[in-house]
């Protein structure tokens, strides 16, 4: 369970789409107060959903070979083959040259925006697919001692560490963080769909190949 979660954390945590979402929020007016209330949503939605795939499970996993269990192994590797298809499509579109992005219509009014609103964007931009990797990791693990109960509560730190580093940053540094925001929202403009092919190829080949192994063994 360990080095899956590690890994789908990381990869939540660094994926660029709701990563930009944060660095428009956190630079604009008030948007340390906003960052708050982006992180408390991001937070809260994850641990509503890992909470209650704790409780369905009532802290004891199906069996290893059982028809739960495999169907959560299958559900993954399902994770993991739309993840290489995303890379993949995405690997031939860039062959195919850049096509002009359009920003969301929420960005135009975000020095208007409330702390309510970065609350509900929070989950809105989320991966839910990587998260959904995750709770299926969680499917097939005890929670009931203590090590499990860390590894979970690592898993969401893990997928949040890049919005609190940044978030403590801004509030601690303000005109320093806003001009390391702006190079690397510069910086994720010419390279976002690198990090999207290298991080879907990446982590759905090492979420098929894992669970194939699981299923087999």
């Amino acid at each position: 369970m360990g080095l899956n979660l590690i890994l789908i954390g990381l990869a939540i945590s660094l994926d660029p789409l709701p990563l930009a979402a944060f660095l428009v929020v956190l630079p604009s007016k008030h948007g340390v107060r906003k960052g708050a209330g982006f992180l408390f949503g991001w937070l809260a939605s994850m641990a509503i959903v890992v909470a209650f795939t704790v409780v369905t499970t009532g802290n004891n996993p199906p069996k290893a070979h059982t028809a739960p269990s495999q169907a959560a192994l299958v559900g993954k590797l399902l994770i993991g083959v739309i993840l290489v298809v995303i890379g993949t499509r995405k690997r031939r579109s860039r062959k195919e040259g850049p096509r002009p992005k359009k920003e969301p219509k929420w960005q135009a009014g975000v020095d208007n925006m409330s702390p309510w609103f970065a609350i509900v964007l929070a989950p809105i931009v989320q991966p839910w697919g990587l998260i959904a990797a995750g709770v299926l990791t969680v499917v097939n693990a005890k929670v009931s001692n203590a090590a499990s109960v860390l590894a979970l509560l690592g898993f969401c730190l893990l997928a949040t560490s890049s919005y609190i580093a940044l978030e403590i940053y801004a509030g601690f540094r303000p005109a320093e963080s806003a001009v390391l925001m702006g190079r690397v929202r510069a910086w994720m403009d010419g390279h976002t769909d690198q990090v999207i092919i290298i991080g879907s190829l990446a982590l759905g080949f090492w979420l098929v190949a894992n669970s194939i192994y699981l299923i087999v063994s």
